[in-house]
């Protein structure tokens, strides 16, 4: 085995930064002429290991264990451990989620090889391996090469690859036995893992209403609220709204926030600054409100309003309803 890629679980789908994994995993493949292998865990694994065997890869390890029926920390460093020692891939592939960033620092001290957290880029060039990584508010870009034998551990960021880019094929399902005590695991997570106390992972969000300082003042965050509520959309807000205690800060998305990568980002009052934008650049389509013309947000925006989202909004949310 070359490539493993270790899906998460995301409600019995796989995790949208999975399946940019899998594109992560499949671009390597096809440069270098590797296998590509995916694993699976817990209660979900039945369904997560069919819809990964429609994609182009070779197999499909799928463990379904009591002990790592729900997540845990111990539970998954212990299963993908064992998967690891056993298979002997070069290159083990994750999305860089709340839970990947939980265990795999854990798996990576276990095993004594380096974790190459949240790159943007990933090859082999002249048999040596270059993780690429954002520095500074992406300003600049870091590289690097590990100074020690396979296995790496590579977990990817945000829209560092499209997922639309997968390609569909067939793979082996195949049940794989882990065995190991209960004594392993002393740690319990929430049920389903999450960042915080409130339910929200903006990274697996198909649609994205973020308000910035433009909102005006913390009374008018319902207007913004009303219009996600509307579309089935997933509220979120640049660094000031959160630094002004208007939202919490679960839902700021930017380069001290979440890296999203909606079907469609509709960004109310946001001026466009490369902070926030590092945070959103996936994103497949972006529509902008903003009373400035001038507003950097435009120069990335398929379609921009220029106006008073005080205005504009309410009327908007009452056209859709």
């Amino acid at each position: 085995m070359d490539i493993l890629i270790v899906l998460e679980d995301s409600s019995g789908k796989i995790h949208r930064l999975g399946l940019e994994a899998i594109v992560a995993a499949q671009s390597l493949a096809n440069s270098q002429k590797l296998s590509v292998s995916s694993l699976v865990i817990g209660m979900n694994a039945d369904d997560l290991s069919s819809e990964a065997s429609q994609y182009n890869m070779d197999r499909v390890l799928k463990v379904k264990n009591d002990l790592v029926s729900s997540y845990s920390s111990d539970g998954y460093t212990e299963v993908v451990k064992q998967v690891i020692e056993r298979e002997s891939p070069k290159y083990i592939f994750f999305g860089h989620s709340y839970q990947v960033r939980d265990y795999v620092p854990k798996l990576s001290a276990r095993l004594m090889k380096p974790f190459l957290a949240d790159s943007v880029a990933f090859e082999v060039n002249e048999g040596l391996t270059v993780s690429t990584k954002q520095m500074y508010n992406a300003k600049l870009l870091s590289s690097t090469v590990p100074d020690c034998e396979p296995p790496y551990l590579i977990s990817f960021q945000s829209a560092a690859f499209n997922s639309d880019n997968i390609i569909l094929g067939s793979a082996q399902i195949e049940d794989y036995d882990i065995s190991f005590d209960s004594s392993i695991i002393k740690t319990q997570s929430e049920e389903p893992f999450k960042e915080s106390g409130e339910d929200l992972d903006l990274t697996s969000a198909d649609l994205i209403v973020s308000v910035g300082r433009g909102i005006g003042k913390q009374e008018n965050i319902p207007i913004a609220k009303d219009l996600a509520e509307t579309i089935g959309a997933d509220l979120s807000s640049s660094r000031p709204v959160v630094d002004s205690g208007w939202l919490p800060s679960v839902h700021q998305v930017g380069s001290s926030g979440q890296s999203v990568a909606p079907k469609m980002y509709l960004a109310l009052g946001i001026s466009g600054a490369i902070q926030h934008v590092v945070g959103m650049k996936g994103a497949k389509n972006i529509v902008a409100i903003n009373k400035d013309p001038d507003a950097p947000i435009f120069e990335i925006a398929d379609y921009g309003v220029v106006g008073d989202l005080l205005e504009i909004v309410p009327k908007l949310s009452e056209a859709l309803r």
